[in-house]
Parts: structure tokens; sequence; C-alpha cells
């Protein structure tokens, strides 16, 4: 079976062997390049396949897309539905700590399948954990209805939350760095950002971003910090935050609250949202270009924001 690794000798698509053991078998279909992939494939050789944003089939042909945590199910982080903060030693990532999704096969826990609607194009089905994670951090932020919500940076993240922000907020604008992110964010309905905003979303993770961020808040506002960051600093003045009196969450990932799994409310959004797909993905590779597809995936100014390989 063919796989797209990190070796030596950089990514490369390799031989390995079909996976086994318990769980479901997923025929992958769709499987997205998430900017950590690109970061952990710049490190270093990765003992495992990449790719945690990823769909396909199982054997009985249901589509589905993945949850890509892994946890220990037992402590008490997962029994109360945070499994995304599990303290277990198993606690780690599928195509991170586990073999992931860049592959023509993947047996994953039965406990990680979603259930796609039957509106979702199974070659865009992969977008839904990105927008998992975009509705997660909005969650922890307060959405409201009537709020204006800016967004900075017009990556995949940074669009998923311009997504995730509608229906409820009153305004939802995006900052972005380069125009073919601005077009996109323009298309999925995004405005300029002019004035200030009751919550303010990082997705660029740069110290100038958060600086913005501190910026265009309004007071009694809330930053969320939806990007990973480089730098062991946060440029956030402990002055500004006291004066504003702000707010500021650090999410990751997603979970289940009181109203279920933001990963099986992403589903849902996604078939809703036909125009997301065509927003977000620019390049679309086979398996066998998966070393071509890292290329383009880490040059933003190419004009690409969302890169999916099809095994």
């Amino acid at each position: 079976m063919r796989a797209v690794r990190r070796t030596a000798k950089g990514v490369e698509v390799v031989d390995v062997e079909r996976p086994s053991g318990q769980g479901i078998r997923v025929r992958v279909v769709s499987s997205g390049i998430c900017g950590t992939d690109v970061a952990n494939a710049r490190r270093g050789p990765i003992a495992v396949t990449l790719g945690h944003e990823f769909a396909g089939y199982t054997d009985d042909d249901r589509l589905v897309a993945v949850e890509p945590i892994v946890t220990c199910g037992r402590c008490e982080e997962c029994l109360r539905g945070s499994y995304h903060l599990c303290q277990g030693s198993a606690h780690g990532w599928i195509g991170g700590t586990v073999d992931g999704g860049m592959a023509e096969e993947i047996v994953v826990p039965e406990r990680a399948v979603v259930e796609l609607p039957t509106s979702v194009d199974p070659f865009d089905a992969g977008l839904v954990e990105p927008l998992a994670g975009a509705l997660h951090g909005l969650r922890l932020a307060g959405r409201a209805p009537g709020r204006r919500v800016a967004v900075i940076g017009g990556g995949s993240m940074g669009l998923c939350t311009v997504v995730a922000a509608q229906g409820w907020a009153s305004d939802v604008s995006l900052s972005a760095r380069y125009a073919h992110q601005t077009r996109a964010g323009q298309s999925l309905g995004a405005s300029a950002v002019t004035g200030t905003y009751d919550i303010v979303v990082d997705a660029a993770g740069t110290e100038e971003a958060l600086g913005t961020a501190s910026e265009l808040v309004m007071p009694g506002g809330t930053i969320c910090a939806l990007a990973k960051y480089q730098t062991p600093h946060l440029p956030i003045s402990p002055s500004v935050m006291m004066h504003k009196e702000l707010t500021v969450v650090s999410p990751v990932a997603y979970c289940r609250s009181a109203q279920g799994r933001d990963i099986d409310d992403a589903a849902v959004l996604v078939g809703r949202r036909p125009d997301l797909p065509r927003a977000l993905i620019t390049h679309r590779f086979s398996l066998a270009q998966g070393a071509e597809a890292f290329v383009v995936a880490g040059d933003r100014a190419s004009g690409s924001i969302k890169v999916v390989i099809h095994p």
C-alpha cells in the first residue's frame, strides 16, 4: 500500500504494510494538507504516515470523516467529553503519533468515525476536521447573536472561521495577507475590517497578527488565539489587556460539549455550504504526487489555500 511520509530524503510516497487491527477500515478518498503537516515535515523525518484531515468509505460503503484524536477514554477529561485534553499515556493524533490518512487505507477507532450527510462531496469531506476546530474556538470565545467578529489570517482555518461565525454574528470581517485569500473570504461573505469587534480570532499565528488583534478587539471583548504559535512569547501587552479588560482563549482541536461533538456540527455545516470547498480547495493532487503537493501547500504566495491529496 502507498502512503505519504516524511523520510530522511524528504516527503516521499512509500510502500507500507496495509493497516490491520481492531477498528473501522476506511478507504481514503481525500486528505487535506494542514499547516501543521507542513511544519512537522520541515522539522525532519517522522515515523508515521502523515494526514489528519481525511475522509473516505468504510467497508459497508458509508462515507465518513475521521476525528483524529487518540485518547485513553478513561481519564477525567475523556469521561466529561474533553477528550482533546486527555491525560492518558495513549493521548496523541492520527497523522502525528500514529499513522494518518495520506494513504490508500487506514483503520481508525470506531469512536473516531464521523457520519457525513449525503450532501457532502467525498472529494471535499476532509474540510470537516478544520471546520470543527473553528467551531470549537468560537464556542470558547462566546458565540452569541449580534456579536461582531473579525478574523485575522486568510488560510484554511481563517476561512473556516468566517463560515463558522456566520449565522449568529452580526458582521464577520476578514484581514488576509494575500489577495487570493481576500477574494476567497469575499466569496464566502466576509467584509473588510472596520472599527472594533466583540471577538477577534487570530488564525495567522504571528506576533504581528496577535498585536493587531489586541488593537481591533473592543473593551471587554475576547481574543481567540486559534493559530499555532512558533514563538515562545506572545505580544499581548498586559497593560492593554488590563485597560480593555480582555478575555483571551486558546482553543485546541475540538471535543464534545452538552450540545454534541464539534466535528458532527462541522459535518452538517460542510454539507450546507458547498461554497466553502470551492473557496478553500485550490489544488488537488494524486497520492503519487504527494511530494509535489507538499511543496505547493508550503508556498502560500503561490495562490494555495487548501491542498488536497486523493489516493
